[in-house]
């Protein structure tokens, strides 16, 4: 039986140590909070995210990391991307040298604009071939109640995709791997800000033909920035591009989608932070993503407004107009 460490509490870590659980693996879950870690352990819930699920009984909870992490094979990364480098820096002592370690997250790090890989290698000295990302229409309350759905898993070293791959297979969650690593948290990172975009145009009552337009073109500023840092184009036309891209874009349960929903409604910025009670990746990593374009002379105008929207006090209403206003050109 593997071991495995789920470092991060929330949703989505908790769904996904479920499905790790249910697929044969022996999971300890570290977070914050002693009441949310007892009710995990004993009670066999989340109360804080999936108070109606009752998880399996090879999963547990401790807010102790130590206790987590020493002794784990594979150690799953679930914490908010901007916090992913102090913590890591903070269980330095825990770490163990040949750990398989594995990215749920979905966002590019201020400051660096690094990818969640990048931080990891750097932090703990692990090799590409130790680094696996999971990436795809993941949404966290579908998946924890057994709905079925695909992802991707991508890792620099073919044998470290696949191990992951079977770490994670059960009957409704089906993983595909790839070595597209930079392709896949493209796809994630991205996705998250177009998702905000088409969230501000659902809050202003726009229909499908102005989201499908942006869902479209957002696409194409994430396969744009992917393949100018070096990503296979094909990937995103996959479950880490297009696949992850639509899911977020148009489900309610999309925490990015619906931070853009509160905007478009006319909640400001600060509003909208108040009332959000998950992270909302998309809000720090657009500036940083928006760098990383500029940097490589990338064209990323729903990026930019998006940028515009949430840092400089530009009018959510304004941001398709000024999409509109841009210059004919061939698609």
């Amino acid at each position: 039986m593997t071991t495995v460490a789920m470092m991060g509490s929330g949703s989505w870590g908790t769904a996904f140590a479920a499905v790790l659980a249910d697929a044969g693996c022996q999971v300890t879950m570290w977070g914050r909070d002693q009441q949310v870690a007892d009710s995990i352990s004993f009670d066999r819930i989340n109360p804080v995210y999936h108070p109606d699920v009752t998880l399996p009984q090879s999963l547990s909870a401790t807010i102790d990391p130590g206790i987590a992490l020493r002794g784990a094979d594979v150690v799953v990364l679930a914490v908010p991307s901007q916090s992913l480098r102090a913590n890591l820096e903070q269980w330095s002592d825990f770490r163990q040298p040949e750990v398989t370690y594995v990215s749920l997250m979905k966002g590019i790090e201020l400051g660096t604009n690094d990818r969640m890989s990048q931080v990891i290698g750097e932090v703990t000295g692990a090799s590409p071939g130790q680094i696996a990302v999971v990436s795809g229409p993941n949404l966290a309350k579908e998946i924890i109640v057994h709905q079925p759905t695909a992802t991707t898993v991508a890792s620099e070293a073919e044998t470290c995709a696949r191990f992951i791959s079977d770490l994670c297979t059960t009957d409704y969650f089906r993983p595909y791997w790839t070595t597209d690593v930079v392709g896949t948290e493209i796809g994630g990172a991205v996705k998250n800000v177009i998702a905000l975009a088409n969230g501000i145009a659902v809050g202003m009552g726009l229909g499908e033909n102005s989201q499908s337009s942006l869902i479209t073109r957002g696409l194409a500023e994430i396969a744009r920035l992917g393949s100018a840092l070096g990503a296979d184009p094909i990937t995103f036309l996959g479950l880490a591009g297009v696949g992850d891209l639509v899911a977020t874009c148009q489900s309610p349960l999309s925490r990015n989608r619906t931070f853009g929903e509160n905007l478009g409604k006319g909640l400001s910025v600060k509003e909208t932070i108040s009332v959000t009670k998950q992270t909302c990746e998309a809000y720090k990593s657009c500036e940083p993503i928006l760098q990383l374009a500029n940097t490589f002379g990338v064209d990323m105008p729903i990026t930019y407004e998006v940028v515009q929207v949430l840092h400089y006090g530009k009018p959510p209403a304004e941001l398709l107009t000024s999409f509109m206003q841009r210059d004919t050109r061939a698609e």
